[in-house]
C-alpha cells in the first residue's frame, strides 16, 4: 500500500525539483525547447510507466486474493484490500506522482518536496478511506438482521426505540445485563470453560430476541460487496481527474513562473 506514496515522493517530486534546484532547466530552454513541451516530456513518459506498472501489479494482487473472496473469507470493500486491486491502485499511483510533480515545482528543492508529497498523499489516502469512500453510493440499512451479508463492509450500527436513538453505552449495559441473566438461567451449576463457550451463543441470541420483542430496533449501515467495481470506477475516475488537473496546473505554472 505504500508503493504509490513512495513513487509519488521519490519519483514524482524530484522530476522537476531537481532540474529547478540545480538550474539545468535553463540549458534545455536555450536549445529552443518550449517550456510546455519540456514539462510534458519530463512528466508524461514517467507517469504512463508507473501507472501501467502498478496496474499490472494490481492484477497480481487480485489473482493472489481471489481464493479468499471466492470462499467468502474476505470483504472486497475492506479498506486494507480495496486500494490494492482493480483500477484504484494504478489511479492512486498516478495521483501521487502528480502531487509530487506539483510539489517539486512549487518548492523547487528535492528533499522538502519529497516530504510535502508524502504528507499530502498520506493525508489524501486517509481522508478517502475514513470519510469519502463510504459515501460513493448511499449505504444500505439493515433492520434487525441476524447477521449482515458476509461480504458486506460494515459502516456502523445503532439501536432505536420508539423512533429515538439509544446511546451505545446504555445499550452495552442493557446487553450485558440480559446476557448475564440468560447465562445464569441456562448454564449448569458446575459448568466448565467448554460449557460456557457452548451456551454463550444461545445466551446472546436470547438477549437480542428480548430486545427486539420489546420494541428495540437494531440498525446496521453497510456497503454490499457487489459494489466493488462501481466503487473502483468512481475512485479511479476522480483520481484520474485530479491527476490530470494537477499535471495541467504544473504545466501552466512552468510556463508562467519557472523562469
Amino acid at each position: 500500500m505504500a508503493v504509490p506514496l513512495l513513487i509519488g515522493a521519490f519519483v514524482g517530486a524530484p522530476v522537476l525539483a531537481r532540474e529547478l534546484e540545480t538550474g539545468t532547466f535553463r540549458y534545455a530552454w536555450t536549445l529552443g525547447v518550449s517550456r510546455q513541451r519540456w514539462t510534458l516530456a519530463k512528466l508524461v513518459p514517467i507517469a504512463v510507466t508507473v501507472t501501467v506498472a502498478t496496474g499490472l501489479l494490481s492484477l497480481l494482487f487480485s489473482w493472489y486474493y481471489q481464493p479468499l473472496f471466492t470462499d467468502g473469507n474476505s470483504i472486497p470493500l475492506e479498506p486494507s484490500l480495496f486500494g490494492l486491486r482493480g483500477v484504484a491502485y494504478a489511479a492512486w499511483t498516478l495521483a501521487a506522482f502528480a502531487i509530487g510533480a506539483l510539489a517539486g515545482l512549487l518548492i523547487r528543492r528535492v528533499v522538502p518536496a519529497i516530504a510535502a508529497t508524502l504528507a499530502a498523499s498520506v493525508g489524501l489516502t486517509f481522508a478517502t478511506g475514513l470519510y469519502l469512500r463510504q459515501h460513493y453510493i448511499t449505504p444500505l440499512l439493515g433492520r434487525n438482521l441476524a447477521s449482515p451479508p458476509a461480504s458486506a463492509w460494515l459502516l456502523g450500527g445503532w439501536w432505536t426505540k420508539g423512533g429515538a436513538t439509544i446511546s451505545q453505552s446504555r445499550m452495552n449495559q442493557l446487553m450485558d445485563t440480559l446476557f448475564q441473566q440468560a447465562m445464569n438461567a441456562t448454564l449448569p451449576k458446575n459448568a466448565k470453560n467448554n460449557d460456557i463457550k457452548i451456551y454463550k451463543g444461545p445466551a446472546q441470541s436470547q438477549a437480542l430476541n428480548y430486545l427486539t420483542h420489546h420494541g428495540y430496533v437494531q440498525w446496521i449501515s453497510y456497503q454490499p460487496g457487489s459494489r466493488f467495481w462501481p466503487f473502483q470506477w468512481i475512485e479511479g475516475g476522480w483520481l484520474l481527474a485530479l491527476s490530470v488537473l494537477l499535471i495541467a496546473a504544473t504545466v501552466w505554472l512552468v510556463r508562467r513562473r519557472a523562469a
